[in-house]
């Protein structure tokens, strides 16, 4: 399955993206600053810096 998460930075969606990763799922996590990207890399997200108020 593929799962975007939207706020992917977050406390629970960090959380969220590592065992979504764990189980196989393609994790992608939307982010606003290109320096949170490290963090959900390291759980197995795909980053993508999106404003969605923008």
């Amino acid at each position: 399955m593929h799962v975007v998460i939207a706020g992917g930075h977050g406390k629970i969606a960090l959380q969220l993206e590592r065992l979504l990763s764990a189980r196989g799922d393609t994790v992608t996590g939307l982010i606003r600053s290109a320096a949170q990207a490290a963090d959900l890399k390291a759980v197995g997200a795909r980053p993508v810096v999106c404003d969605l108020e923008s």
